[in-house]
């Protein structure tokens, strides 16, 4: 790996063929990532004649290796959800700003998080691979924030190992509109089978949908709420955006007044499909909660909601609030 030159290249998939890990990666130059998942930017680059005619693959190793030589941005803010509830908002109100490097949802960090790797190599990898994320293309770059995936709050204590002194906040909302989402379009977290093993198992085997997705986010919750009293999380309610941006969001992220203004030039459009106008569609999920849906929900998912707002409403991140204990 000597002379390894990896700038304008950005790891797109961390995989295992064949029983060794490797790392594909894709040119993005100095193109910035605008859009709304780092999936999408991805296939845009992908489309490039350049991406089409040359692929690039490395060991996992060669995370270290480019750190070492080229050390990226350090994470400035982790941004962990419980899905459904603003990040993507936040994230792309961030993107309009020229000095971040916004990453959201990388699926590469997702793989390395959740591998069968023991504890000390992951968390060398993730610190080579967010430093591959946080390296300066344009030149004007000087913070990376990174949105993890809803069930990587399981993941926060390696996170937390890797850059112990990284602010991170806890988005999310009434449980009810998460879980009448999920039920018109579940994500991959709340569909059976799809995501594999994740901190959101508890075991119970799948009686109907709506048990189901109260359970896990449930599990969700309950995980946020101890995190943030563990490692001092901010705990944000969907209730508070955008308008937060330019309160306490904005300072927890150290915004100037000017990028605050710029910011909120996105407010107004659909956060996940920027061409489309937002439509606040709060009432209309309350209207569709089946009575099931709400019993379900009282059972797993209320308590820690409620103590999640205890915390923010308290602010200082001493207040504690004792949950209920589960359904049988």
């Amino acid at each position: 790996m000597d002379g390894l030159n990896l700038h304008g290249w950005l790891p797109i998939r961390i995989w295992q063929p064949q029983g060794e890990w490797t790392v594909d990666w894709c040119w993005f130059g100095d193109r910035p990532l605008r859009q709304p998942f780092f999936r999408d930017a991805v296939e845009e680059a992908l489309r490039l004649p350049f991406n089409q005619a040359f692929r690039r693959q490395t060991p996992l190793a060669a995370l270290t290796q480019w750190q070492q030589r080229s050390p990226g941005l350090a994470p400035s803010a982790f941004i962990f959800h419980a899905s459904r509830c603003g990040s993507t908002l936040v994230s792309q109100m961030l993107a309009r700003l020229d000095d971040h490097i916004v990453v959201s949802e990388p699926p590469p960090l997702d793989a390395l998080l959740r591998s069968s790797l023991p504890t000390p190599e992951r968390a060398v990898a993730v610190r080579g691979l967010l430093s591959a994320y946080g390296q300066v293309r344009a030149g004007g770059e000087r913070r990376l924030v990174i949105k993890l995936d809803a069930w990587n709050i399981g993941e926060l204590p390696l996170l937390r190992q890797c850059h112990a002194d990284t602010p991170w906040l806890f988005l999310y909302r009434d449980p009810l509109e998460i879980a009448v989402s999920h039920l018109r379009r579940s994500g991959l977290h709340m569909t059976p089978g799809l995501l594999g093993p994740c901190a959101l198992d508890d075991g119970e085997p799948l009686r109907d949908r709506e048990s189901w997705i109260a359970r896990r986010l449930g599990r969700l919750l309950q995980l946020g709420l101890e995190h943030c009293r563990e490692h001092g999380g901010l705990a944000l309610n969907y209730s508070e955006l955008p308008a937060a941006m330019d309160g306490h969001l904005g300072d927890f992220f150290g915004l100037s007044a000017a990028q605050r203004r710029a910011a909120f030039e996105c407010v107004g459009q659909h956060a996940k499909q920027p061409a489309q106008a937002f439509a606040d569609d709060r009432q209309g999920k309350q209207a569709q909660a089946s009575a099931g849906l709400r019993e379900q929900l009282e059972c797993w998912a209320q308590a820690p909601y409620a103590a999640l707002e205890q915390w923010r409403g308290a602010g200082t991140g001493l207040t504690l609030c004792a949950t209920s204990p589960p359904c049988p």
